[in-house]
């Protein structure tokens, strides 16, 4: 038998190791490196007029126009190259077409979309819009669907992963983007819920207590962003920060963009989808925008027939609208679902013989309106405020502040008027006696302009006063967050942009401060001695408040938090401890333990130290036994996954954040939990709009391949941010529109 020779086998080997790696390349090039943004050269169609684009060394597009037609069209150009397959995603999941690509996976959450209408709703709000805005929608659309035209052959590689072809945008899904965050910011049916199976099972007087509204000595008003007064600054001129807290994706939800044309000129965070810049600054003005957390939202219970759709009210029967949905699910036949909408809403639960619907102001006629531009161009306090006025939702906190020195703030939005009743558990929808008598008026809303101190901080909590003329529901947050940044804001004056970071990354947590005294002084009350709660308690005793990372004792307050909220709960409705999750949770603990009424717990000493054997157990199991080795970072450990990559074998883990040891918690300044986290910062000085700051977590595009995947995370982590480029643009690249 004859073998070949070695050569000839090496040449074979080389051959096929050289044709396989060929092979990938081709790949790697033809699906990653083909889709990856255009940033130089020349795009041409679709404009009246030249367009210039230059991109900044973070890939951030400065758009210089003649009009503002070509503005937004190639502002929908430019966010498609870096976003578009999360701009699709986000389409889907608020218009309930995520069965579609990912099969049965996505079907509960387009029945969700479906059940809330959002795209009739936002169909039934373009058809409402002025000729205006439906133009602003209309320019923005055509500049996405210009780059499916010219780019369609080669588009991100989600759409090859899931095997599917993007339809062309419309204006229509603009608005759907808006009422998916008009969605994310105003879900409060769940807390109804939650309280109403509290109060079937428990003692009523108990159970709204831990329900509380407000907390004593709020400082109004009320959000996540702050702005000094020139008093109050190094420059003699006002400082706004701003730092939203949404939830973790990949790629974030926001998109860095400076538009200018004829009377525009604004840069800051857009939504991907949504033409105009959300918050940010143009030439005399800066604003800051976060949620009001207002409760817009009511259920009501319906006397209906499912068959026919009659339903009772005010002593008559009336039908309801039978709506037909189709959701088509992904090699699976398509699902049928029939929605009846009463004059309430849509029956939006219906669980054993109860029906209820959900009557939400998103739905409401003409409350989407598209305001944007209009707070864009504004250059005074008035005109900021007269674009306001025309907000809808979701409910939102402004801050302000402008070249002349002036700031304020203004809560926005559509806020219902009540009949008798707090909107905080479902009601009767039979009677007609819980309808809504309309919406506040927005004149009537809390507003500040110029306070004495020169500081307006805002953190989630309730900003309407003890003795608001109009019943307010919400979920508002406790006021931890407002006082430590109030605090800290008035210890000294000087400030600028870059020192706000420190306050902006804060973690001193002084809910925890307390019940960690709490815990202390329990102990050293009891008689006798354990060695394990000893060593806890030496962590507790010793601790600073500040929730880091590297610290044991934040694991181990936590922790306790945790069992101390769910007894309280227990107490007042057993076997619902473990649902009780309300924003004011910590604040109603935190009054339990100051007062220790009667009633609750025949010794509070008591139940705080069998929390803390409870959690000293918890953490033992997690992280051994020797409590000065535990991290509250290993605890609180993030991962930010890709959706789609993610699931890619071997080499998906790649194109996700983490897992990452964070630092803070809910109640501190630096907003951080599993979930949420701060989802931006930026910090405009209008002394100087080029020594302003900005960063979002991640980076601008959502191509894994692209150099601005993900740079920006090293700087987001550590607190640092970049020049927020507006006069003096260093452009890397420039990328040239003409047109044809």
């Amino acid at each position: 038998m004859t073998h070949p020779p070695l050569a000839k086998i090496v040449r074979i080997v080389n051959t096929a190791v050289a044709l396989a790696l060929a092979g990938v390349l081709a790949l790697f090039y033809w699906y990653g490196w083909r889709p990856l943004a255009q940033r130089s050269g020349t795009v041409e169609g679709g404009v009246g007029a030249p367009v210039t684009v230059r991109f900044d060394t973070l890939g951030v597009p400065h758009i210089s126009a003649a009009s503002e037609e070509d503005a937004l069209f190639v502002q929908g150009y430019v966010t498609a190259q870096d976003r578009l397959w999360q701009m699709d995603a986000l389409r889907r999941y608020a218009g309930g077409d995520l069965a579609e690509i990912l099969g049965a996976a996505g079907l509960e959450s387009d029945r969700e979309s479906r059940r809330l209408r959002l795209r009739r709703i936002a169909e039934q709000a373009y058809t409402a819009l002025a000729p205006a805005e439906r133009a602003i929608l209309a320019s923005y659309a055509r500049g996405v669907n210009q780059f499916l035209a010219t780019q369609g052959d080669h588009l991100p590689l989600e759409f090859t992963l899931l095997g599917y072809q993007p339809r062309p945008w419309s204006a229509v899904d603009c608005i759907l983007i808006t009422l998916h965050m008009f969605r994310t910011l105003t879900t409060t049916w769940r807390d109804e819920i939650v309280k109403r199976a509290m109060l079937a099972e428990g003692d009523a007087g108990k159970v709204n207590f831990l329900f509380p509204l407000r907390a004593g000595g709020d400082t109004q008003p009320g959000s996540n962003a702050w702005v000094l007064a020139g008093s109050r600054t190094a420059s003699g001129k006002p400082i706004l920060s701003n730092d939203m807290h949404l939830e973790y994706s990949l790629p974030g939800i926001w998109y860095m963009a400076h538009l200018r044309a004829p009377g525009l000129d604004v840069a800051g965070v857009t939504i991907p989808g949504v033409p105009g810049v959300v918050v940010g600054h143009n030439q005399r003005i800066a604003w800051g925008i976060t949620n009001l957390q207002g409760d817009v939202q009511d259920l009501y219970l319906e006397t209906l027939d499912d068959r026919t759709g009659r339903y009772l009210y005010r002593g008559q029967v009336e039908q309801a609208r039978a709506e037909r949905e189709i959701i088509r699910i992904k090699g699976q036949p398509a699902s049928e679902v029939t929605l009846w909408v009463t004059r309430h809403g849509p029956i939006f639960i219906a669980e054993g013989k109860e029906r209820m619907a959900l009557r939400w102001t998103a739905a409401e006629p003409g409350i989407l309106q598209f305001p944007l531009l209009e707070i864009d161009r504004a250059q005074n306090w008035q005109q900021f405020t007269t674009a306001l006025a025309r907000w809808g939702g979701p409910g939102s906190n402004f801050v302000y502040a402008d070249v002349d020195g002036n700031i304020g703030y203004h809560a926005a939005g559509k806020l219902p008027i009540r009949r008798g009743y707090a909107g905080d558990v479902p009601v009767d929808g039979s009677t007609g006696d819980r309808d809504w008598d309309g919406f506040i008026p927005f004149d009537r809303l809390p507003t500040v302009f110029n306070p004495p101190g020169g500081i307006i901080a805002t953190a989630n909590q309730n900003p309407f006063p003890t003795d608001y003329p109009y019943p307010v529901n919400g979920n508002f947050a406790a006021p931890y967050r407002v006082r430590q940044i109030r605090d800290l804001l008035a210890a000294h004056n000087g400030w600028r942009a870059p020192d706000l970071l420190a306050v902006q990354k804060d973690v001193y947590s002084s809910q925890f401060r307390f019940l960690a005294g709490q815990i202390v002084a329990a102990y050293e009350k009891r008689q006798g001695h354990n060695a394990t709660l000893e060593t806890a308690v030496a962590l507790l005793r010793a601790w600073n408040g500040q929730m880091d990372q590297r610290q044991a004792a934040p694991l181990l307050i936590a922790l306790i938090y945790l069992h101390v909220r769910t007894a309280v709960a227990e107490n007042a409705a057993p076997g619902k401890g473990d649902s009780y999750q309300f924003p004011m949770a910590s604040w109603a603990v935190e009054e339990l333990l100051r007062r220790r009424p009667e009633g609750w717990f025949r010794d509070y000493d008591e139940m705080l130290l069998r929390a803390l054997a409870d959690a000293v157990e918890e953490g033992t199991r997690m992280q051994g036994r020797n409590m000065q080795h535990w991290q509250y970072g290993a605890y609180l450990k993030v991962e930010i996954r890709h959706p789609v990559f993610d699931h890619i074998p071997v080499i998906g883990k790649y194109f996700d954040i983490g897992p990452v040891a964070m630092s803070g918690g809910s109640t501190t300044v630096k907003q951080t939990t599993q979930r949420l986290a701060p989802s931006m910062r930026m910090n405009a000085d209008l002394a100087d709009w080029d020594r302003s700051l900005l960063n979002i977590p991640i980076g601008q595009s959502g191509q894994p391949l692209s150099s601005h995947y993900k740079d920006e995370w090293p700087a987001y982590y550590d607190a640092r941010s970049y020049p927020m480029q507006f006069r003096d643009v260093q452009a890397k690249s420039t990328l040239e529109f003409r047109p044809k």
